[in-house]
C-alpha cells in the first residue's frame, strides 16, 4: 500500500514541473494507492489557488476535478480521518525541528495509521519526514 500526498495528485491532474514524471510513475504503478479523505478538500483548494493566481482557467480546473473524481472512484482509496489521526498529526506537528505543517502532519499520520509501506510526495519537508518515519519514498 502506497500513500499518495495531494501534491502528487495535483501534479498528475494539472500541468506542473513534475507532471511528466508523476504521470510516468502513475502509469507504471502497481501498488494499491491510498490517501486521506481530506485530500479531496486540499485538491479542490489547490485548484482554486491555481485559478486565482492565473495558473489555470476554469475549464482546465473542471477537467482536473473530473479526472481526480474518476481516480478517487477507481484507483485511489480514500481513508477516513479519525480523531486519533488528528491527535497523531498534532504530535507530529509539535516536533518543531521537523518543519511539518498541519496538512503534511495529517497526511503522515494517516499513512502511519494505514500502515502504508511508502509515501509519494513532491513536498521536500514531507519527504524528509517520511524517510525519518521509515517509509519507503517514491522519488520523482
Amino acid at each position: 500500500m502506497l500513500y499518495v500526498d495531494t501534491s502528487v495528485l495535483v501534479a498528475l491532474h494539472t500541468q506542473e514541473a513534475k507532471s511528466t514524471d508523476v504521470s510516468r510513475w502513475y502509469a507504471a504503478c502497481a501498488d494499491e494507492l491510498v490517501s486521506a479523505a481530506w485530500c479531496v478538500s486540499e485538491f479542490a483548494s489547490a485548484l482554486g489557488i491555481k485559478q486565482r493566481t492565473g495558473q489555470i482557467g476554469e475549464a482546465e480546473a473542471q477537467t482536473a476535478w473530473r479526472q481526480f473524481e474518476r481516480m478517487c472512484a477507481g484507483d485511489l482509496y480514500l481513508l477516513p480521518v479519525e480523531p486519533a489521526t488528528f491527535q497523531r498529526a498534532a504530535i507530529l506537528s509539535l516536533a518543531v525541528a521537523t518543519g511539518l505543517r498541519a496538512g503534511d502532519s495529517l497526511h503522515l499520520a494517516a499513512a502511519l495509521e494505514a500502515k502504508a509501506k511508502g509515501v509519494a510526495t513532491l513536498d521536500e519537508v514531507m519527504a524528509k519526514n517520511a524517510k525519518r518515519l521509515k517509509f519507503k519514498f517514491v522519488a520523482f
